[in-house]
């Protein structure tokens, strides 16, 4: 279900180190939108795309975002009708970009720095948010089941999951791993079928708009 590159054990203080330090330049990838981005790094934008269109699909929902970086998601969605938003992020410094950059959203925003599983969220949320988030988690099962908790009934959950490919699976290892000193962890269609329905969700629609990954957006039924 998960495949972890090499070398991963110590993946959680890995992964903090590296977007406690690369906060800025993490979150500049996310600022150009000229055509040959798009083109060049479909999955940003088609990820992002999703996020937008299941929180418009509710009236005024509640958000959680899981490890919700600088806040790109967050502008978007809070733009997109959301009523609440609530990001957790372990990395102060991505924290203080989302600070800044959702200030203009006042009493909406509630932003927590801390590991997702200990952070003191009050649910329940009508659309929760994982977006480029599982990339970097070895077990990623214990997070799907605290969403699951913290999921409305009739809510839905929207994640992204990275996929070995033979052309930028290689180019991946040398830039996180090699270069980067942060593991990443890569998922097949039928492991994500089968953690989230282990997690409790009715109903999961899988999307495979390339090659290199997954889009997710798994249901919980309304009681």
């Amino acid at each position: 279900m998960v495949r972890p590159m090499s070398d991963s054990t110590t993946a959680p203080e890995r992964v903090r180190t590296r977007f406690e330090d690369k906060a800025q330049q993490f979150d500049d990838l996310y600022e150009d939108e000229r055509p040959l981005v798009r083109l060049l790094r479909p999955g940003l934008f088609r990820r992002r795309q999703l996020a937008v269109d299941t929180v418009r699909s509710y009236d005024a929902p509640r958000v959680l975002d899981v490890g919700c970086g600088s806040g790109r998601i967050g502008e978007f969605v809070l733009e997109g009708g959301a009523s609440r938003y609530v990001g957790v992020d372990f990395s102060e410094p991505m924290i203080e970009l989302a600070e800044a950059r959702l200030e203009r959203f006042g009493q909406k925003v509630r932003l927590i720095t801390d590991d997702f599983l200990a952070a003191p969220v009050d649910g329940a949320f009508d659309v929760v948010l994982a977006v480029g988030f599982f990339d970097y988690i070895p077990d990623a099962d214990r997070f799907t089941r605290r969403m699951f908790e913290l999921c409305a009934p009739g809510g839905s959950v929207v994640g992204s999951f990275p996929a070995w490919s033979p052309v930028k699976g290689p180019v991946r290892k040398v830039r996180y791993e090699w270069l980067g000193d942060c593991p990443i962890f890569n998922y097949d269609r039928q492991g994500l079928a089968q953690m989230f329905s282990a997690a409790g969700f009715e109903r999961t629609e899988i999307f495979s708009p390339g090659r290199s990954g997954y889009l997710i957006r798994a249901v919980r039924m309304a009681d």
